[in-house]
């Protein structure tokens, strides 16, 4: 395996990429012409700035009869023609004859791109005989679907399609961890020719959102969910939307969530309006890391500047950082990571605050009388779970006077957790039938009921019974099965997105070193189910910026 690059060096100045802004290119894959027409003209209301026709994925495709209807003018995008061979990943499975003539046909009809295939480009070049008009571009590439090489292969990839006389270079790998995209990052920023570069699947998508930051010439953006052309592709909305896209510079400042899994997190939606309501030029995106100590070795720049961290890595980063909030050592987790100019990793805990503080509100909204005491004081907590979430709230219960039982599906676990904070442990076997007394609370840390296996549950409807108050660190969904059992029992219910909020609101303040705004970060949550509607740069804001 190729060894990992640490991105530090690879971070481009403002002034080193002198280069036109990124495009945003949505795949037509219809299966009839009409329909390619009709989703290259839905892809121009949604902003994008060309469109790729993917030939091969037209069922019963007669290139001069379809090809002049949808190259016809005028038209709603630009044209990228791709007729993609079975054997680099595409449908085609003819000669290679037939598909030369229909990409020579797309360039007369005056498509602006045609994508051919490193292997057979010598070939294809041949066989337009220079013919090939000067409107059009020809973009020569490469896919791997099974890793991505070492950035020394890489350069020599690169040297080798440049030699075609290619007018674009195409590159797209495969992530098979999370750093492998920084030798991609390194190959964009030094590149002296406009390249694509991308590297597919999830632990490759932060390539398809910071490729602007570091020179690429353009990204793709599915036209919807279903609609991919390739591995962990994003939608145009959510690349415009969620990640701001179109503000992305050698500049921008990159946070994120580091996870395992990370795909589900609404933080991207939240954090990224949040920066944009206040001016930042940063970008939030989600990061599959399998090793943590790797990854932020590897993206060691300073323009990497925090992190949220969530399960399982939540532990690892008290290991990770330089330095540690005291509070967030007690716990012995870590959610939040900042980087200090100097490089040092400096880690803090958000958690215990968000998820207790809630748990009280939510108690106190059902008490007709207001108290200066904490309403968890004295009371049995009962907390499911012994990782990073579980401690965090196994100390803030501790702290605000409970009495707390430590849960979990490993006894050991439990019992670890439980002699740090001195109280009894128990397996979630024994927790079915434990009803020591009335009005307890109950804290499940774990993702269990988490989507998309949201039949799931810690615990039985039966043994529900025995709680006054429920509380679910999962939010997606926000109504776990937990939460709706618990309810039906008479239970107060509290839901994680409560804890989610507040725990953001105190990453935002360590990234930005200011308060949140008041309430911002709650209203941003009303729009989280439906990230198509939150205010960001649409059509009509969609301006290049050079």
């Amino acid at each position: 395996m190729a060894a990992a690059m640490s991105v530090s060096a690879v971070v481009p100045p403002a002034a080193a990429v002198a280069r036109a802004r990124t495009l945003l290119c949505v795949p037509a894959t219809a299966r009839a012409p009409r329909e390619m027409a009709a989703e290259v003209a839905a892809a121009a209301a949604l902003g994008a700035d060309l469109a790729e026709l993917r030939l091969d994925r037209l069922a019963g495709f007669a290139p001069r009869r379809d090809l002049p209807a949808l190259l016809a003018k005028p038209r709603t995008l630009p044209a990228l023609v791709t007729y993609r061979p079975k054997w680099e990943g595409g449908e085609y499975e003819g000669e290679d004859e037939p598909r030369f003539e229909a990409l020579q046909l797309a360039m007369e009809l005056g498509a602006e791109y045609v994508d051919i295939e490193l292997k057979v480009a010598d070939k294809f070049i041949k066989f337009m005989s220079g013919k090939k008009p000067e409107t059009c571009k020809l973009i020569v590439s490469s896919h791997n679907y099974e890793n991505t090489p070492s950035a020394e292969e890489l350069g020599k990839l690169l040297a080798q399609i440049q030699a075609t006389g290619a007018d674009i270079v195409k590159i797209a790998t495969t992530a098979t961890e999370i750093v492998d995209v920084s030798r991609m990052f390194q190959i964009l920023v030094h590149c002296q020719v406009p390249i694509i570069g991308l590297v597919m699947n999830d632990r490759g998508f932060i390539s398809r959102v910071l490729c602007p930051k570091f020179g690429g010439y353009l990204t793709f953006g599915s036209l919807e969910k279903g609609k991919e052309s390739a591995p962990a592709q994003p939608t145009v909305a959510d690349l415009i939307n969620v990640y701001n896209i179109r503000q992305i510079g050698p500049d921008t400042k990159v946070f994120g969530i580091i996870g395992k899994p990370v795909g589900h997190s609404k933080s991207p939606i939240l954090h990224n309006e949040a920066f944009r309501s206040v001016g930042l030029n940063a970008v939030y995106v989600p990061f599959l890391v399998d090793d943590l100590a790797k990854f932020l070795h590897t993206y060691s720049s300073p323009d990497f500047a925090g992190f949220s961290c969530t399960i399982p890595h939540k532990e690892d980063a008290v290991r990770c950082c330089d330095e540690v909030d005291p509070i967030a050592r007690d716990i012995g987790a870590v959610n939040t990571i900042i980087r200090k100019p100097n490089g040092n990793l400096v880690g803090y805990n958000t958690d215990y605050v968000g998820a207790i503080s809630a748990i009280e509100d939510g108690i106190r909204a059902t008490q007709s009388t207001r108290s200066t005491t904490s309403p968890l004081a004295g009371r049995l907590f009962v907390v499911i779970g012994a990782g990073g979430a579980g401690k965090a709230l196994a100390y803030g219960a501790k702290e605000k006077g409970a009495r707390v039982v430590i849960a979990n599906r490993t006894f050991a676990r439990a019992q670890e957790l439980g002699n740090l904070i001195g109280g009894p442990a128990l397996t979630l076997a024994e927790l079915e039938n434990y009803h020591p007394e009335e009005g307890m609370i109950l804290a499940n840390t774990t993702a269990i009921g988490m989507h998309p296996n949201t039949n799931d549950t810690p615990l039985s409807k039966q043994a529900l019974k025995s709680y006054a108050v429920v509380f679910d660190a999962v939010y997606t969904p926000k109504e776990t099965r937990l939460l709706r059992e618990a309810a039906e029992c008479g239970a107060t219910v509290v839901s994680g997105l409560e804890m989610f909020i507040r725990q953001a609101e105190g990453q935002f303040e360590h990234f930005m070193g200011m308060p949140a705004v008041d309430g911002k970060f709650r209203a941003l949550a009303t729009s989280l189910d439906n990230p198509s509607t939150m205010k960001g740069n649409g059509r009509a804001a969609a301006k290049p910026r050079l």
